[in-house]
């Protein structure tokens, strides 16, 4: 598509911006449509396993609920506390929404199919990811409230230690894959396992950081039972409590868009991305972008199950959890990842 756009009258850089802009477009509006029909599923699994119905009026099967949710929150007025910041304060929601899109230039959909196939690309995820942080405590400051500022205390000491555990879990990966980029990575999980599986969580050596990078997921996108930054009976509604209309939505779809983020990454990085289960000639006649949108759907589905059936931590116990646990764990991992291909992959 750049070549063809560069070869018309636009030009090289006018035909390269505008190409880019189309295939940016192409990633975040369905990316959109995806949030509101995830927070769909969301509430239809959490009422499947309360047994409940969940929305069923609102179009077909409730199918539009989202939809009018939205509309309902666009048509609220926007109110901004008299002693907050108010610049900061309507600057956080953008940033939170913004880092939520950002990542996902380099994910890669398929063989061939990513925005930006950088070879740091999973440098540039976990550097995206940590900037979500601001977002959430410059609103938490700027709301001039003392509970909302409990909560962005909370997210920023959760965050920072659950992104430390995951920086050595994807040490581990980058050790086997032997490479930062996302494509190659999942390229390198192809016929793994007995050179029949394709995956590297089905390998007994990482499949204890892919449960680990999973919880830790959980953790880094404050999904129960880590949901402490909106902990209701003591926060109120965490960080975001001050705010209303979109400024308030934008928080909620950046939520979700991470949440799909971290669905994504268990799939590319331990479950083969686009490519199948097994590798098997016929199971590749199945476009790979399939394969792919289901283990998202897979893995969402195990997001929202543990939502709807674990209690939420107490903060010290998610404290403990993440530095006492994880880390040593992660980092012994890598020990063990590198002693093991030192011994095998280089003859050492």
């Amino acid at each position: 598509m750049t070549a063809w756009f560069q070869s018309t009258f636009l030009g090289v850089e006018l035909g390269w911006f505008v190409a880019t802009l189309i295939l940016i477009l192409m990633i975040a509006l369905p990316l959109m449509l995806a949030v509101a029909m995830i927070i769909y599923a969301d509430r239809k699994i959490w009422a499947a396993m309360a047994l409940r119905r969940g929305p069923n009026v609102v179009g077909p099967f409730g199918l539009l609920q989202s939809f009018a949710d939205g509309l309902k929150v666009f048509l609220q007025e926007t109110i901004i506390p008299s002693g907050a910041n108010k610049i900061l304060f309507l600057i956080a929601p953008i940033i939170t929404f913004t880092v939520a899109q950002m990542a996902w230039a380099v994910i890669p959909f398929g063989s061939q199919q990513v925005l930006a196939d950088i070879n740091v690309g999973l440098l540039y995820i976990l550097a995206i990811s940590s900037l979500g942080v601001y977002g959430v405590v410059i609103s938490g400051w700027a709301s001039n409230s003392k509970y909302p500022f409990f909560s962005a205390l909370r997210a920023a000491a959760q965050m920072i230690s659950y992104e430390v555990s995951i920086g050595f879990v994807l040490i581990s990966v980058v050790l086997m894959a032997d490479s930062f980029n996302l494509s190659a990575i999942v390229l390198a999980q192809k016929g793994h396992v007995f050179g029949l599986i394709n995956g590297f969580g089905f390998n007994p050596m990482l499949l204890p950081m892919a449960v680990v990078f999973l919880i830790s997921a959980m953790a880094e996108t404050a999904r129960t039972p880590f949901d402490l930054t909106e902990a209701e009976s003591e926060l109120v509604a965490g960080y975001q409590t001050e705010y209303s209309s979109m400024s308030f939505a934008l928080f909620w779809l950046g939520e979700y868009a991470n949440v799909i983020l971290m669905c994504a990454l268990n799939a590319v990085l331990f479950w083969g991305g686009w490519l199948p289960p097994i590798d098997w000639a016929p199971l590749y006649a199945v476009p790979g972008m399939i394969w792919f949108f289901l283990k998202i759907g897979f893995f969402f589905f195990v997001f929202s199950w543990v939502k709807a059936t674990v209690p939420r931590y107490r903060y010290d116990q998610l404290m403990r959890l993440g530095w006492k646990i994880f880390l040593p764990l992660s980092l012994f991992w890598v020990f063990l990842v590198s002693g093991y291909l030192m011994l095998t992959r280089y003859g050492a």
